[in-house]
């Protein structure tokens, strides 16, 4: 277990007068969102991009940010090769960083530069800002961590680093229920699982493997979606120490599901007392493990122990440390067992209410449904997101297959024009919802990028049933001393509310609403990206950087940026 410390910096600033724009970077979980505004006025026209570049703690020289888009060459081609940022500028006023070492201890350098360029097109470089930032390890050590997946299986960097990404079948099953069996045929199968499975699968795994080695601890867990080989594998190794809620809902109760086969080798290894299948009012969709001993720990959020929950979809994981905060899970366990498929029962229990999870540092509490109209949440979470001061960023599935409060709501604050509203939702078979700024949906299918890719980009993944944001969380004011995130396997719908076994966080702290602000533009700008994609009608079929405006109705590539008024809040709120 972590010993606790004073968390580093979450957001840190450039300091050097003599550069023509500001940088502000922001900590997320083993990434950084870098935030550049020009100080006087917009730039000049012959600006044309940031050249970014970073040094790993402990290191000596730094080492620049690739972009895969480049300037046309002489003979009107693009270039295929991926080249530093100082020769292809990044053309944005913000870029997120995943570091390849992002756990190393110590401080992460960040140096970015204006390039500029002339009617020659030989590039220069202008004052550079610099700043510091510890990206390592726990949100705050010993008491709190929030770990995503990575999610982009559909994406040139999946792509890049396994074999041209291929089918995805090769990695991950594509029946559900044959997952306890499923064995890789990809010879790149650890690497890819990791990177996809990211920091949330570890934390996860991490959490269970502690349990194994204390042989005094006791484990209770809630799952829905249960496939993962991994998982389950570990969760035998417990015996009888593990008592375990398995959900029972649709195929998950059908004979030879998944569920079914681990409530067969769980029943084995833990006894049959200790395994429950139940589905609550409807559904049985916590997702928790939980963790009494030398170990005092807790796991939840919206991650499934499956296949899809690791490694094709996007989610986020909460572990929580501390006796407290493990007793309430403890306890809504022992109520939803007694409460089998009994939704008023449990909602009758203190685990219906908000409970402190008494972090030392941090201002959270924690809700189990099914709540009842006495305790209900739905309504409150609405108003709450109508108070909304500066920004709402969301990711939120199925939120518009649901419709109610959460949904009016958002829609109330997309249409104040003095908010900035960045949000994604799934949306059943036919794509995602991307919710910009301007309050425009434009769909973004599951499927490969574009039928015909674009150069310089290749051809990416295929199978994995489509490629789904599985998020569930909201973020108010992330810019304000009133920052706060509510997250977990709610799905923010009246079923979640009053039907289903669910948990539910509300956390008030900046930097937990950083971390999941960063996710959320990362998510946002990887489909608005692909969204862009898709629908170009450009004849070339070649994406590049543009040149200075040279000739009559030429424009510069940062023009929207200055007169677009959701652009230029983009702009402003990130720097």
């Amino acid at each position: 277990m972590a010993t606790p410390l004073t968390p580093p910096d979450f957001e840190v600033s450039g300091t050097n007068a003599a550069a023509l724009f500001s940088l502000k970077i922001f900590r997320g979980e083993s990434m950084a969102l870098l935030g550049m505004n020009w100080n006087n006025g917009s730039p000049p026209v012959n600006f044309v991009g940031f050249a970014i570049e970073y040094m790993e703690p402990g290191g000596a020289q730094f080492y620049p940010v690739m972009n895969r888009l480049s300037f046309l060459q002489n003979d009107g081609n693009v270039n295929p090769n991926t080249l530093s940022s100082r020769l292809s500028p990044i053309q944005k006023f913000r870029w997120i960083h995943f570091p390849y070492n992002a756990n190393l201890s110590g401080d992460y350098t960040y140096r970015v530069t204006p390039v500029f360029m002339d009617n020659n097109n030989v590039l220069s470089y202008g004052d550079y800002q610099q700043a510091v930032i510890n990206l390592q390890g726990e949100t705050y050590p010993g008491e709190l961590n929030v770990a995503f997946t990575r999610g982009f299986v559909a994406s040139q960097a999946f792509a890049d680093k396994f074999a041209g990404g291929g089918d995805v079948t090769t990695l991950i099953p594509t029946d559900p229920d044959k997952g306890l069996t499923f064995v890789s045929t990809n010879p790149q199968e650890t690497a890819a699982l990791n990177w996809m499975g990211f920091e949330a699968r570890s934390a996860i795994l991490d959490l269970l493997d502690s349990a194994i080695n204390d042989t005094t601890a006791q484990v209770r867990v809630t799952a829905y979606d249960l496939n993962e080989p991994e998982v389950v594998t570990r969760l035998v190794k417990l015996g009888n120490r593990l008592k375990i809620i398995i959900d029972d809902s649709g195929t998950h109760g059908h004979a030879g599901s998944a569920e079914d086969q681990a409530q067969t080798m769980l029943t084995a290894s833990a006894g049959e007392a200790n395994v429950q299948r139940q589905h609550m009012g409807d559904l049985q969709h916590n997702k928790t493990i939980a963790v009494s001993g030398l170990v005092q720990s807790a796991v939840c959020g919206s991650t499934n122990y499956s296949w899809r929950g690791f490694f094709v979809q996007n989610n986020n994981a909460i572990v929580v440390q501390g006796s407290a905060a493990v007793q309430l899970f403890f306890d809504a366990f022992d109520n939803l067992w007694a409460n089998i498929n009994h939704a008023a029962g449990f909602a009758a229990t203190p685990s219906a209410n908000w409970n402190n999870l008494q972090l030392p540092n941090i201002q959270a509490k924690i809700s189990f449904s099914p709540h009842n109209a006495t305790n209900a949440v739905l309504n409150s979470i609405a108003n709450d997101i109508t108070t909304t001061s500066s920004s709402l960023l969301y990711s939120l599935a199925f939120l518009y297959q649901t419709p109610g409060v959460i949904r009016d709501a958002i829609k109330t604050v997309t249409a104040n024009d003095a908010l900035f509203v960045y949000g994604i939702s799934d949306r059943n078979v036919g794509g995602l919802d991307v919710q910009k700024p301007d309050g425009n949906l434009p769909v973004v299918f599951p499927a490969s990028l574009v039928t015909n890719v674009p150069e310089p980009f290749k051809a990416e993944a295929t199978g994995g049933s489509g490629i789904r944001m599985h998020h569930k969380f909201v973020v108010i004011d992330f810019d304000k001393p009133t920052a706060r995130v509510y997250m977990g396997s709610y799905n923010f719908s009246s079923s979640a509310d009053l039907q289903n076994g669910e948990n539910l966080l509300l956390i008030q702290d900046r930097r937990v609403a950083v971390s999941y602000m960063v996710e959320a533009v990362a998510m946002f700008d990887h489909y608005e990206f692909r969204d862009a994609l898709q629908k170009s009608t450009a004849p070339t079929n070649k994406i590049y950087l543009h040149s200075p405006p040279r000739n009559p109705g030429d424009v510069a590539w940062w023009q929207e940026d200055y007169t677009d008024a959701q652009k230029i809040r983009d702009r402003e709120l990130f720097s």
